[in-house]
């Protein structure tokens, strides 16, 4: 089981391994998206780039970049990640909105 903490909304789910982050965050009422992606998001289909999120802990517990990952985050931190595309292994903490 994975303890997803979301960070700024003080709130801490409880997910089973592998679960998308993007689907567990919306599952339980945690906004990931910016004005402008609420609009323009592709719905989890990693197209779009909208629903970065930034990992405080736990990046060893979270499934590698996708090559989408890669290209569209390539000038950000290491820690930014597309909540779409990430699979929770084991316990992590979770800032919205970076």
């Amino acid at each position: 089981m994975a303890n997803i903490k979301f960070v700024k909304e003080e709130k801490e789910i409880i997910a089973a391994d592998g679960a998308n982050l993007r689907e567990k965050a919306l599952e339980n009422d945690i906004d990931i998206y910016t004005m402008m992606g609420k609009i323009t998001n592709c719905g989890g289909y990693g197209q779009c780039g909208t629903c970065i999120v930034e990992i405080i802990e736990g990046e060893e517990n979270l499934s590698e970049r996708t090559d989408f990952e890669q290209r569209k985050l390539r000038k950000k931190p290491d820690s930014y990640r597309l909540a779409c595309q990430t699979l929770v292994n084991g316990p992590i903490s979770v800032n919205t909105k970076p």
